[in-house]
């Protein structure tokens, strides 16, 4: 007898399957047969040695352990591991001895022994793998032998799984040994999952015993505590969490129930973990750039290898549970025919659906949770490499890449991206699963498959010219939203500006204009959409219709059993059908969005290849070393900006730059700054550098922030610096100190407060170098005066200072000053030394000198001496000076919706343009498509077993059905097309309305990220994804409750279960939507923190780059996109949370549909109707979960409509034209204006800045408006133009109150040249007249008066040459003699002058001063002005002091009174003048 004998005896099979025996490659499969057998134990044999090999190696390692090493714990996942695999094994070796004594007793043999040998070898194996792998004390890592016993463990069981599985279903039967091989997979899962996933319980028990082993040193107890605990409490649960929490989402348990019992805050929202972090992902993300010099998307790619892996497997397993359904469809059929294959099959079958369905379940929801993991950090890694990069911007770049354009690749672009990896794995589970279904199509239909397979090839080619040319609408949209916003940005930064030029209306049409482009691509590709819709909801019909025919044709027979499995299957396909449209629309704007970042990403840099900076060099004579032949902003640029440079400023040095406007002063500083790209020559710069430019930058925060720009806080250094920077009376006028939040801008402010907050931000740096560019041009020259002695050469003796100056009062204290023109240095010497021997720098101070000596004939009579800045600071500022702040923080927190709102959001969105209508027309058009369906199905039920009707009418009636449905679906997605861009358009009109009527207080006290993250963000999702999001809902919800309805029709006691399901999904949904729009709300609010922070940088980055703080910055953006991303987090994984619970009710409902149709006759249970129930009930959890899904998606995105509807109803100012009102067409005519009792505050709860201010200005006379810094001369310019509303009094201009006619009508008719220069994206053409009111000729005439018509000629283009945003490509003085040419072309009766000429120097002052004295002679003039000079041949001058009129008359008068204000700042500015007058009267 050969050992093949003794092992399989004389056949191939089992004695107690004997008649079932297989042949050939089925053989290996049936789990009866010695073969399978054979293959089964020569595994499990190889198991048993590797098992025995580990539990000798254990036994003689045990001796050499260390006593005192760490016991680790036993996690409950693998405690619950052992139970079940080790009750499997134990349930094996039963089975095994069992068929021993039945062989024994009936055949009185045990041979042959293939049959009870395998069930006993698996027992063993399974026994001792549960203990030696699941009771093993945990390990931080897992063996490769252990690894390769546990794959081959998994694998056996598999195929132990597939073969008993095909054998029930195929062959019709079931026994013990099948029963178990099932079980194992599951088993063996566990086992996968117990081993390598529970090393993370045992590190957290490592972690805590180190923690508990390390004993603090005196002092750091509560420290040491106060750390544990703040990890062990802020960071997710998610972080120590087992692998059955993790896979159930119990870890999110408690944060749900917080949600439910009150209103989650910020602060309850836990920390990411550090390996989700943008930190952590930002730095693996550079790491694998620097390594391999691969593509931005290989390295992505690679960072997240691993996490794709475990979501593809995660979605095969889903993919493969799925496909089983149409299999239990058919068994569940063939039992209501009577084809029961043993007793207890009905039940047996339920279990196997409740668990396929339950482990289905299970793995869709890790897929889809990991892939959204995925995409968070992409998206974090991405808003990281952005910014970065926008700080290391080189100037060439930024003129491509505008600051609205950066904001669109963060709050757009960025989170597009994010969305590509929850979509990644459908690309090839949705083709896995329809050539799966094919498959089982076929067994039911045989080749009638190819008529399925043509029409679905067919559906996918139809897809490819729309997906190609929604892939060039999707790029043009994005960069008409690119323009779109770099003109909103444009406007909303400078809407002081617009609104005193009386531009927001014209600048309102530019956007429209703009949008009316965005919204002809949107037409497109909503249309496209509704194109999808339309095809892959009618796919399935036609699927149907034609696979149907092809029978027809070719004679193949119909009935329940081949129909219904066919039908089921095509349900199952239909959900991923009906997703390729939305897998293209993803995909491609991925690609779009990819495409935009990565370029932006590869653009030029700043290169600091010529520039050494060191700060602890050993030689420190020198400071700066500059020797350029040329230095330019532009590299093609025919005329560089500098040419032949040759600087050199020794340590402790003072150097002053002096010059015309555009000689290229500040060009010098940004040299020494490294920000000018093109540098031929060398650039060296020993030390730390402190820079404080010509136009502040200030953050939003305190002003202590401000200050001390990430510095420790030293209160000795803190009170010096801000009595050297004259703030401390500033602080004490202000309700909050040095604690109040300046806006952003600093708007809150005065031009001069901002300018000292920016000078006391470089001196606190201590640092050894200070490039100082025109500071004192904002402030009086009281102020300037102090500033220079006080902080130039008091509290920066011993430091190397480059000052740009326009005022000459101050060059004969320098070491060396540097006269500039047209981008050379004519001349570096002394002061004494330029004057002796240059021409151009004589008629500098000369131009000065000019104007000191004609006021100072009349200061004679005033004997008043004027407090010295050292007296007026010598009280220090403290804070308990303040006692109780007086009202509110100008910038507040963001508002944002609490709690449920119901149906409140979605009626504002239906409100637009006749929603509701379009709506129900979607509603009604869905309905009667669910109800063909339904029609179609009956039909089928109720005469596929009727032979008496002809198989052709069948046929036609169903494809007449079929038609009818198609049309619904056609009708539907018209009009939800026609709804969402209706809405859009409406809610864009609104809110761009609403934000410029808005008064100023409203910009003043709102951060500019806030507005640009609805009119980015929010806004594109109305557009985009909204209205079809709707949709979806809809359809989902509505055949879900169809199909409850269907199982309740068909088999009435499901009632009992249906019932208390539905009541359970609301349960659920409202235990979820407690926590989930509190968590999107947070989400909404924080994105817009990291707006601001991203605009604010871009704003800055010159002067962050200066102090060297790119880290901190950095750091600080980390943070808050860490910030905005957990609330992102636990809002995905509370969606996860909930459809799993969900599912599972599904699961629940499914099975007790089947066992009820196949156990009781209820009057429908013939093979039609089960049939029919079944193939709905298979998908009712696709339909349940889809719907579940939209609900919350829509839930969240409804959010973005809440946060829009907020600025869409801003209070506004009042009326730009009151038709009953209107003054007439050439007012004013005189331009007399009256001030009467005039009172003034920002806010209702704030204090008065003007107090009562009385006096009246005559027609044609100029008047100048002085005073201190922050006494109100600007509030009383705002007051004029209305942008601020008398609190009490009036102004009457031309017998006229100009409170009582229109906004338009009023500022209209006033000239303004504004305290900031403003130059406009565009022309120079557009910048002098954007409302086209003027000819070329005017124009030219214009910039000949305003000495800028040399400038413009010199360039190609002409009036067509470019200026880019914010005008950055022209110098502040430039810009300054535009809006000088804006106000010459506009000649009108009033003309304000708002510190104009503080950015010129004192030559071009004088050419300006007789400009206005010429072009505006009739005209009333008011000038507000910290120079002297610029109001001495005023006809009034008006003081102002602490917002009280002091005193108003004729500035000789005025000069001449005892105790004037006037002529106290006349003094203290002709005191600083007249050292250098006299010098100058000598050398002469």
């Amino acid at each position: 007898m050969g050992l093949w004998t003794v092992f399989c005896g004389g056949s191939n099979c089992s004695d107690e399957v004997e008649t079932k025996c297989s042949s050939g490659i089925s053989a290996i499969f049936s789990p009866h047969s010695c073969i399978n057998h054979f293959l089964v134990t020569s595994v499990d044999m190889l198991l048993l040695f590797i098992l025995l090999f580990f539990a000798i190696r254990k036994f003689s390692s045990r001796k050499t352990m260390s006593s005192s090493q760490t016991q680790l714990g036993i996690s409950p996942l693998s405690i619950s591991s052992a139970i079940f695999n080790g009750g499997l094994g134990l349930a094996y070796l039963c089975l095994g001895v069992w068929t021993i004594k039945e062989n024994s007793s009936t055949e009185k043999t045990i041979l042959p022994v293939h049959g009870w040998l395998a069930v006993l070898c698996q027992g063993f194996v399974w026994l001792l793998l549960s203990l030696s792998l699941s009771l093993e004390k945990q390990q931080a890592q897992v063996i490769p032998l252990r690894k390769l016993c546990l794959i081959l463990g998994f694998v056996l069981a598999g195929f132990l799984c597939v073969a008993s599985v095909r054998e029930s279903i195929v062959d019709k039967l079931v026994s013990v040994k099948m029963v178990l091989d099932m079980l194992s997979f599951p088993g063996a899962i566990l086992l996968l999952f117990s081993a390598f996933k529970g090393h993370i319980y045992a590190e957290n028990e490592g972690d805590i015993s180190r923690h508990a082993l390390y004993r603090p040193l005196k002092g750091e107890e509560t420290d040491f505590i106060d750390t544990i605990n703040s990890k062990g409490n802020n960071e997710t649960p998610f972080a120590a969490a087992g692998l059955l929490s993790r896979m159930s989402f119990w870890w999110l348990n408690s944060l749900m129930k917080k949600g439910k019992e009150e209103t989650i805050k910020d602060e309850d929202i836990p920390h990411l973990r550090k390996a989700d972090q943008s930190e952590t992902c930002y730095l693996q993300f550079m790491e694998q750039l620097s390594k391999s010099k691969q593509s931005n998307l290989l390295a992505i790619l690679f960072c997240q290898r691993k996490a794709i892996l475990i979501s593809g497997f995660f979605a095969l397993i889903k993919i493969l549970t799925l496909s089983t359904g149409p299999m239990f469809l058919y068994a569940f059929i063939r039992i209501a025919e009577g084809g029961e294959t043993f007793k207890y099959e009905t039940y047996a079958l339920t279990a196997g659906l409740f668990l396929a369905k339950c482990l289905e379940s299970l793995s869709e929801r890790q897929w889809y949770f990991q892939t959204r993991l995925i995409g968070l950090q992409v998206r974090s890694l991405l808003s990281a490499a952005i910014y970065q990069k926008q700080l290391r911007l080189s100037n060439a770049a930024k003129t491509t890449h505008s600051p609205g354009e950066i904001m669109n690749y963060v709050t757009v672009d960025a989170y597009k991206i994010s969305e590509f990896p929850y979509w990644f794995h459908q690309i090839w589970t949705t083709g896995l699963q329809i050539c799966l279904a094919l498959i089982i199509i076929y067994l039911s239909v045989g080749l009638a498959t190819i008529a399925a397979l043509i029409v679905i090839i067919l559906t996918v080619l139809g897809n490819y010219p729309v997906a190609k040319l929604q892939h060039n609408y999707l790029t043009k949209i994005m960069m008409a939203q690119d323009g779109r916003l770099k003109a909103i940005t444009e406007a909303l930064a400078n809407m002081k500006v617009l609104k005193m030029y009386a531009w927001e209306t014209h600048f309102k049409n530019v956007i429209e204009r703009l949008r009316k482009g965005e919204a002809d691509c949107l037409s497109a590709v909503q249309s496209q959409k509704g194109y999808y819709i339309v095809l892959f909801w009618s796919s399935p019909i036609i699927v149907s219709v034609a696979t149907f025919w092809a029978c027809y044709m070719l004679g193949i027979p119909l009935n329940t059993s081949n129909v219904f499995t066919f039908l089921a299957t095509l349900r199952i396909v239909q959900e991923p059908i009906r997703l390729i449209p939305d897998i293209a629309g993803v995909f491609i704007e991925a690609n779009v969005s990819f495409t935009r970042i990565v370029k932006f990403l590869e653009a030029p840099e700043l290169q600091n290849r010529h520039i050494n900076k060191n700060s602890h060099g050993e030689e420190r004579e020198q400071s700066v070393v500059i020797d350029s032949t040329r230095i330019s902003w532009d590299d093609d640029s025919l005329k560089p900006t500098l040419t032949n440079i040759n600087l050199i400023v020794k340590c402790g040095e003072k150097v002053a730059i002096c010059g015309g406007v555009g000689s290229g002063k500040s060009t010098l500083l940004a040299t020494i700054l490294r920000e000018v790209p093109y540098t031929d020559g060398i650039v060296q710069v020993y030390g730390k550098i402190a820079y404080v430019s010509q136009t502040s930058w200030i953050q939003t925060g305190t002003i202590q922030q401000n200050i001390l720009f990430g510095s420790a806080m030293d209160e000795c250094r803190y009170q010096q610096v801000l009595e050297k920077c004259f703030l401390v009376k500033d602080l004490e006028m202000l309700p909050f100190g040095d604690g109040t939040v300046i806006g952003e801008r600093g708007v809150n402010l005065s031009g001069g407060q901002k300018q000292r907050v920016q000078l006391a931000r470089a001196l606190y740096q201590d640092a050894d170098i200070y490039l100082l560019d025109d500071p004192f041009s904002a402030v009086d020259a009281h102020t300037a005066t102090g500033l220079f002695n006080e902080y130039v050469m008091g509290a920066l003796s011993g430091k190397t200072v480059l000052l740009v100056t326009h005022q000459v009062d101050f060059l004969h204290a320098f070491d060396s000053v540097l006269l500039m023109s047209e981008g050379k240095i004519l001349k570096a010497a002394t002061y004494n030394q330029l004057l002796a021997s240059s021409l151009e720098f004589q008629n500098l101070v000369n131009a000065h000198n000019d104007a000191a000596f004609s006021e100072k004939h009349g200061i004679n009579g005033s004997q008043q001496r004027s407090k010295t800045p050292k007296e007026e600071i010598q009280k220090p500022y403290t804070k308990e000076q303040l006692g109780e702040p007086v009202g509110d923080q100008l910038i507040k927190q963001e508002e944002r919706e609490i709690g449920n709102t119901g149906l409140k959001p979605y009626r504002q969105y239906l409100n637009q343009s006749k929603g509701f209508l379009y709506l129900t027309l979607a509603v009604i058009s869905h309905l009667m498509y669910l109800v063909g369906q339904l029609v179609q199905n009956l039909w089928l039920a109720t005469e596929l077993d009727d032979f008496n009707l002809s198989r052709l009418r069948l046929l036609v009636i169903y494809l007449v059905i079929g038609c009818g449905m198609s049309l619904f679906l056609v009708l539907r997605s018209y009009v939800v097309v026609v709804l969402g861009l209706r809405a859009s358009k409406a809610i864009f009109s609104k809110l761009m309305a609403s934000l410029f009527r808005a008064p100023m207080s409203f910009y003043d006290s709102t951060p500019l990220g806030r507005i640009l993250s609805r009119v980015s963000s929010d806004m594109s999702i109305v557009d985009l994804e909204l209205c079809m999001r709707l949709s979806m809902t809809l359809a989902s919800t509505m055949t879900t409750y169809f199909s409850y309805g269907i199982l309740v029709f068909l088999t009435w006691p499901m009632l009992f279960v249906i019932i208390p399901t539905v009541y359970a999904t609301i349960l659920l949904q409202s235990y979820y939507f407690a926590s989930s729009k509190e968590l999107m709300r947070i989400d909404g609010t924080t994105k817009s923190s990291v707006a601001s922070h991203i605009a604010e940088s871009i704003a800055g980055a010159t002067t962050i780059r200066a102090f060297g703080e790119e880290d901190r910055f950095f750091a600080e953006y980390l943070h808050l996109i860490d910030t905005n991303a957990s609330p992102f987090f636990h809002s995905f994984s509370a969606n996860e949370w909930l459809i799993q619970r969900l599912e599972i009710i599904c699961a629940i409902v499914l099975s007790c549909s089947a066992l009820a149709m196949t156990l009781f006759h209820l009057g429908a249970s013939d093979s039609g109707y089960i049939g029919m129930a079944l193939s709905y009930g298979l998908s009712l959890n696709i339909y349940l979960v889809s719907a579940v899904q939209c609900q919350c998606i829509l839930a969240n995105l409804i959010i973005s409509v809440e946060r829009l509807e907020q600025y869409m109803h801003i209070p506004s100012e009042a009326p730009e034209i009151i038709e009953a009102n209107r003054p007439a067409f050439n007012w004013p005519t005189i331009g007399k204006v009256e001030i009467r009792d005039l009172k003034v505050q920002y806010r209702p709860n704030a204090p008065l800045v003007l107090r009562g201010i009385s006096c009246i200005f005559e027609g044609g006379h100029k008047i100048g408006i002085v005073g201190r810094t922050g006494s109100g001369k600007t509030t009383l310019i705002k007051v004029l133009f209305r942008l601020v509303e008398p609190t009490e009094g009036m102004i009457i201009i031309d017998d006229l109150n100009i409170s009582n006619i229109g906004l338009h009508d009023l500022r209209s008719r006033f000239a303004i040249i504004p305290q900031d220069p403003t130059l406009f994206s565009g022309s120079v053409r557009y910048n002098l007249d954007p409302l086209s009111e003027h000819t070329d000729h005017e124009i030219w005439e214009v910039l000949a008066k305003c000495r800028l018509r040399e400038l413009v000629e010199k360039k190609e283009e002409g009036l067509d040459s470019l200026v880019v945003q914010d005008g950055s490509n022209w110098s502040t003085g430039q810009r300054q003699l535009f809006c000088l040419g804006r106000a010459l072309l506009k000649r009108r009766k009033i003309l304000v002058l708002d510190e104009a000429t503080a950015s010129i120097d004192n030559a071009t002052d004088s050419v300006i001063q007789r400009t206005i004295r010429t072009e505006f002679e009739d005209c009333t003039v008011i000038t507000v002005a910290h120079r002297i000079p610029t109001v001495m041949d005023c006809t009034m001058v008006l003081a102002i002091s602490d917002g009280k009129l002091v005193e108003y008359d004729q500035p000789m008068k005025l000069m001449n009174k005892e105790g004037s204000l006037f002529g106290q700042l006349v003094k203290e500015y002709w005191a600083h003048s007249n050292n250098n007058a006299n010098g100058c009267l000598e050398d002469c």
